[in-house]
């Protein structure tokens, strides 16, 4: 949520930094004449008050002096039926201009690249090189096909498109994928978190999911309840409503949970493979830190995304994305994209992003400074990694000739001395 004050004091900054994510001015003009529209009603609220007060003490006046005072009683209770109305009015106002503030994006920060488009992203680095095949490299989801860990077929006769089964190594990769990238984050600080996967409408929208993301969720129970679409939801959330102190901050915390998405509007999009699911797993990184810290706290998490893939040697870039694809809530987000060698291309794995206070102030989150004075935490969140697009990666990039995949050196202890999968290994109940 961006703060109301700081709008009405420079609305022309605000057009000019919000018109870079494709926000009209007219937004701001809405905004401010709402909160303008709330303060002339609260100061007819006040003024009321006053009138009713004079009344009531004149009342107690002619009480005391045995005199009638039937009309000024009768004017009290008219005062008050006004300031009820009044107080109708500036709740009314106040749900709107809620609103309004709660479809306003965050600030972009200063170099974050200007587009209207997901064109123009800056790359930052290209980390390892693209390996050289002496064979036409498959897609992961022939090669997992192939060997029977990624059964996409049977999933979708139980739950439809853009679901699938891992098993076997298949799911022993996944499993092994999750459980080093959180090995990985405790080593870097993190504190692991095991978090629920249903939130409430309030916690959807603490984090800027709810309101203009509602078609992107699985929601459950009527409107209120809500399968999380990311762990960030219930990471952020955490501290809801909280004074953090200082001396703790900043917190680290990584989670490994489902995330449920509806993939509204990506029909035709992405439609085999693992790339684009309606469930899959993530680790989410989630930082809180004072506002002085956010911006060094995410160049360190880029670097913890950036640590996984270099230790599972998976070649990769990592971009900077322009003003209107990052998300909603941030103010500056590195992109970490794989190199798919059957794509021919780079596929995202994680984003990391700086939101600063925008969803603190909308969750209350607040640590108390060195001086006493109350300030709104920063957050920052990042994947760590998107574990489907990460094996998806390997079965790409570590695929051999003859069908079978190396298991990166890293995630060899996982496997119990394995080190390849092949179709003899794979599922062991196909070679009953």
């Amino acid at each position: 949520m961006l703060d109301i004050k700081k709008i009405r004091q420079e609305p022309d900054w605000f057009k000019e930094k919000l018109a870079t994510r494709g926000v009209a001015a007219e937004a701001i003009d809405e905004v401010l004449q709402l909160d303008a529209k709330r303060r002339e009603l609260l100061q007819q609220t006040e003024a009321l008050k006053a009138k009713r007060n004079e009344a009531s003490k004149k009342i107690g006046e002619a009480k005391r002096a045995k005199q009638p005072a039937d009309e000024a009683i009768a004017a009290m209770r008219q005062v008050g039926e006004d300031i009820k109305a009044l107080d109708l009015q500036v709740e009314a106002n106040d749900k709107e201009l809620f609103d309004k503030l709660a479809h306003l994006p965050n600030i972009p920060h200063e170099g974050v690249p200007v587009s209207l488009t997901e064109d123009g992203a800056k790359e930052l680095r290209t980390v390892g090189q693209a390996r050289q095949f002496d064979f036409e490299p498959k897609h992961h989801w022939e090669i997992g096909e192939n060997l029977g860990i990624l059964d996409f077929e049977r999933a979708g006769k139980v739950s439809g498109s853009r679901f699938v089964y891992y098993v076997g190594l298949g799911a022993q990769l996944e499993r092994a994928l999750y459980n080093f990238m959180l090995d990985e984050h405790m080593k870097e600080g993190y504190t692991e978190v095991l978090p629920p996967y249903i939130v409430n409408a309030h916690s959807m929208y603490g984090t800027g999911q709810f309101p203009k993301f509602k078609e992107d969720v699985y929601q459950v129970n009527g409107e209120d309840m809500t399968l999380i679409p990311t762990a960030e939801v219930p990471l952020t959330n955490y501290f809801a409503g909280e004074v953090i102190p200082e001396e703790k901050l900043p917190v680290y915390v990584t989670a490994l949970s489902p995330s449920f998405r509806s993939e509204a509007g990506s029909a035709g999009r992405d439609t085999r493979g693992l790339i684009r699911m309606h469930q899959f797993n993530k680790v989410e990184m989630v930082k809180y830190t004072k506002q002085d810290q956010s911006w060094d706290e995410l160049e360190k998490m880029t670097a913890n995304a950036e640590n996984i893939l270099q230790k599972l040697g998976l070649p990769y870039h990592v971009i900077t994305l322009t003003t209107s694809d990052m998300s909603f809530t941030a103010s500056e987000t590195h992109d970490l994209e794989l190199w798919m060698p059957a794509q021919n291309k780079y596929r995202e794995v994680s984003s990391c992003s700086n939101c600063l206070d925008f969803q603190a102030r909308r969750l209350h989150m607040q640590y108390r400074d060195e001086n006493g004075k109350l300030q709104y935490v920063h957050t920052l969140n990042g994947s760590g990694l998107a574990v489907g697009r990460t094996l998806a990666a390997i079965l790409e990039n570590y695929q051999n000739e003859d069908g079978s995949v190396t298991i990166p050196e890293v995630l060899v202890p996982y496997f119990h001395g394995i080190t390849k999968i092949t179709k003899e290994n794979a599922v062991p109940f196909n070679n009953k």
